[in-house]
């Protein structure tokens, strides 16, 4: 049976992966700055991931979540000690899409609204609502089309309140660094604003730290660059290392119901036990001091390449922008240069989305590599 061809494919397999290298079957190394999409948050084969999932699987790997799970209330304390999000509550899923789907259902429930503000070049999912408020007209289906959204211009805060004082917004959703769009922000008025109208006007404000969340942006959540309170926070990609598991963190102003949120196999035992194993390293190991350390190399860097127009996002979440498009410098990393980097929805963005491992050497090692596949193009 044939695969269904919706992947333009790279003539790459890789078969194995230590730290931020994979191997390939012929076991040519592959210096990995993107992360399988920003998912590698603590390298590939991490020891400690490794021995919590073994460990786990070994005993029970999955139950169904009408009974206790021990394992769910660790990784719920061990997220609100690291991230400082104290009083907000933990739901689990699978996904970023599902985590983004459920946080815009659980807005609706809260206000009874249906409508939500989202913004130009944002990315939320592929599922119904998730990819509604994504902008991308190509990936939205016509049974998608049906839900009411607005899409309005980052930065354009008269006509998110104009939209807000209408009186029908649930939620305003956003990624405080857009991913996929091409790692462009809001400016810290703009987001302190969107809070405050959020809140004078009854609409939930979802923060979408799919990709920005669990220290890639040099915070543990990207929102907390800025004095913003958000309702529901989505979380999933550098959440389990490679395990799905995703998730939303809920404001203690939103009251739970029984019924109102369900998952088969969301926050189930193996789940866990990545997810904590990914959060203990992240303590022990410092490495979101890291990700600042590696950032503020990796842009003193960027500045002396001259065709780099602008270096775009934050911490390890980085875009290089260059006056023309990148598809075929990109070939030339992996083929000619054994690194694997990103796209993104701007054509001219070079995505960086390494593991949080990443070690000064290898920002030199792309360096000089990207120097290199420059002269030919």
């Amino acid at each position: 049976m044939p695969l269904f061809d919706v992947y333009p494919l790279y003539n790459v397999t890789p078969v194995s992966g230590k730290d931020v290298f994979v191997y390939d079957e012929n076991a040519t190394a592959y210096l990995d700055l993107y992360g399988g999409h920003a998912v590698i948050s603590i390298g590939h084969t991490h020891p400690r991931y490794l021995e919590a999932i073994t460990s786990q699987v070994s005993k029970l790997g999955f139950y169904s979540n009408a009974i206790q799970n021990p394992l769910q209330v660790e990784l719920a304390n061990k997220i609100e000690t690291l991230s400082g999000c104290h009083g907000y509550e933990l739901f689990l899923c699978n996904s970023g899409a599902e985590a983004n789907e459920n946080a815009l259902k659980l807005a609706s429930f809260k206000t009874e609204k249906s409508r939500v503000i989202a913004f130009k070049n944002g990315f939320h999912g592929r599922t119904s609502a998730a990819v509604a408020v994504t902008d991308n007209k190509n990936i939205i289906a016509p049974i998608n089309a049906q839900q009411q959204v607005t899409i309005i211009e980052l930065n354009d805060i008269e006509s998110v309140k104009t939209e807000l004082e209408k009186g029908d917004v649930c939620a305003v959703i956003v990624e405080f660094i857009q991913g996929v769009g091409g790692l462009d922000q809001g400016t810290n008025v703009f987001f302190e604003q969107v809070d405050k109208l959020c809140k004078a006007n009854h609409a939930m404000l979802i923060a979408d730290e799919v990709q920005s969340g669990y220290g890639r942006s040099g915070k543990f959540f990207a929102f907390q660059h800025y004095n913003v309170t958000p309702d529901i926070i989505s979380i999933a990609k550098g959440m389990g290392n490679g395990f799905p598991i995703g998730g939303i963190l809920i404001h203690p102003n939103i009251e739970a119901k029984y019924g109102m949120l369900g998952t088969t196999f969301g926050g189930n035992h193996l789940a866990c036990a990545a997810g904590l194993a990914v959060l203990n390293t992240i303590e022990e190991e410092n490495l979101i001091d890291n990700v600042n350390k590696v950032s503020e190399h990796f842009i003193a860097m960027a500045k002396t390449i001259p065709q780099v127009t602008n270096i775009k996002g934050r911490g390890l979440m980085l875009g290089l922008e260059f006056d023309f498009e990148v598809s075929e410098l990109r070939k030339k990393l992996i083929y000619e240069h054994h690194i694997f980097t990103g796209g993104a929805s701007n054509k001219k963005v070079l995505r960086i989305l390494p593991p949080l491992t990443i070690k000064i050497e290898h920002i030199n090692q792309f360096f000089d590599a990207l120097k290199k596949a420059l002269k030919g193009i």
